[in-house]
């Protein structure tokens, strides 16, 4: 656990919602089974391996560490931290075990990205209402609505399985006309609601707890869109499998952008590499350009890459003479 112990000795006051130490991506021999997030003012450090006769030790090792940070950082401030189990047991049932271990967690629970304020949920539940590892994307979603917010006609966006909705948070922030989210999930499209009014987003955005592939013409007819966001779960049981749901989204795309629009592919699928998406775009989507894969942030960096969270950029053909 050296590596996570360092990291623990050496960590800043977070601020942000940001990954403190990733173990997932094999760079430290050992600590395979470790992440630690921060969800100020929470800290919440999560185990991939069933929990064993060692792991209590472990945990009063990594609880001794976190307090003598945290009262370096903060002093007199309480150590507020949480344990998740998340085993692949446990994963495949859709259930984790977790566990306040020290101080206590806001009810509700905000954190900021990069200013914007998001909703998470840290008790409950594999997903905590917002995935760090996108950090990025969402800055290149921000970075690129920023830059279109004086086109004549505002820039217009579909995004697809949208969770929580915070590319449509920030979309609309760096002043982007219009948000389409669509997600089968009620209940996340309701914190996603909930986003967009701890923003003061008020306007442009608006929300289909719908199956997306049930819905094409709805989803059509708001069209066409300059930039389409597809961040689907990699696995989903009678929602989405990469393997076979991926492709019939690629189909799509060309109908759905606008001349020169962009589209945002996402996956977060260690087994599938950025051949997968490619390829695939390659034979359904041929018109499309490939322009970049969006870097992750540093932390999550992997030691193979291919491993990581994918995010591709495509675009479509500009209209003849447009040009850019």
């Amino acid at each position: 656990m050296q590596a996570l112990l360092d990291a623990i000795a050496q960590m800043p006051l977070p601020t942000d919602a940001q990954r403190i130490f990733h173990g997932r991506g094999g760079r430290f021999p050992g600590c395979e089974q470790w992440t630690l997030d921060a969800y100020p003012p929470v800290l919440v450090l999560t185990s991939f391996l069933p929990a064993g006769d060692e792991t209590e030790a472990q945990l009063a090792t990594i609880g001794a560490a976190l307090a003598r940070r945290w009262e370096a950082l903060a002093p007199g401030q309480p150590l507020n931290w949480v344990f998740q189990c998340r085993n692949e047991a446990l994963r495949t049932q859709g259930r984790t075990e977790t566990r306040l271990m020290a101080g206590s967690v806001p009810d509700p629970h905000g954190v900021t990205e990069q200013s914007a304020r998001f909703k998470v949920h840290v008790l409950r539940g594999q997903n905590h209402g917002l995935f760090l590892d996108m950090a990025e994307g969402r800055r290149w979603v921000r970075d690129y609505a920023a830059a279109r917010s004086a086109d004549r006609y505002g820039l217009k966006v579909l995004n697809l399985f949208a969770y929580t909705c915070a590319f449509s948070v920030v979309a609309l922030q760096a002043g982007a006309k219009q948000v389409v989210n669509v997600d089968m999930s009620h209940g996340a499209i309701a914190i996603g609601q909930q986003n967009h009014q701890l923003n003061g987003i008020t306007t442009g955005a608006s929300f289909l707890a719908h199956d997306i592939f049930s819905s094409w013409g709805k989803i059509t007819r708001s069209g066409p869109y300059g930039l389409v966001i597809v961040d689907p779960p990699s696995y989903q049981k009678g929602s989405f499998v990469a393997t076979k749901d991926y492709a019939r989204l690629m189909r799509r795309l060309p109908d759905l952008l606008a001349p020169g629009g962009h589209a945002l592919l996402c996956l977060n699928a260690p087994e599938l590499g950025m051949d997968f998406l490619q390829s695939q775009m390659q034979e359904l989507a041929p018109e499309l350009k490939f322009v970049e894969r969006v870097a992750n942030p540093a932390v999550f960096a992997d030691v193979d890459e291919g491993r990581a969270l994918k995010v591709l950029v495509y675009q479509a053909p500009e209209l003849p003479g447009q040009g850019g």
